[in-house]
């Protein structure tokens, strides 16, 4: 690894540190974002609807996740199309972050949009397991 991968695995506070350059990256995306980011965040994260704390496009390393609640260690990823071709991306980024105890979740754009509750009771039912 990289010295300056170290040193963002390694904050002062004894969290997950990231890369300083994805604080630009992070604000940008959550000044745009998608309608399925917009969908959930509104109707399933927002407010601690959950009962818990998400932060929206949360660096963790050298990754912007979508979604993140620290205390139950979740990330929540909206796949898009694109992520079709960053298939390898991804399955990078879940195995690092199952390595440091993150759990990482899925749903596609199109279901997010298309069928909220069904995706608000999945993730209600697993907030509710951990």
């Amino acid at each position: 690894m990289k010295d300056i991968e170290i040193e963002a695995i390694n904050s002062k506070r004894g969290c997950v540190g990231y890369l300083p350059q994805l604080t630009w990256a992070s604000k940008k995306n959550r000044n745009t974002p998608t309608e399925a980011e917009k969908k959930i965040w509104n109707e399933v994260l927002k407010k601690r609807q959950t009962g818990f704390i998400f932060l929206r496009q949360k660096p963790i390393f050298r990754f912007v996740i979508d979604f993140y609640c620290s205390k139950l260690r979740l990330a929540i990823e909206i796949d898009g199309g694109y992520h079709i071709k960053k298939k390898d991306y991804d399955e990078e980024r879940d195995k690092f972050l199952k390595q440091i105890g993150i759990e990482t979740i899925r749903f596609s754009s199109e279901e997010v949009v298309n069928n909220i509750d069904k995706v608000k009771n999945e993730i209600f039912s697993l907030v509710k397991g951990l």
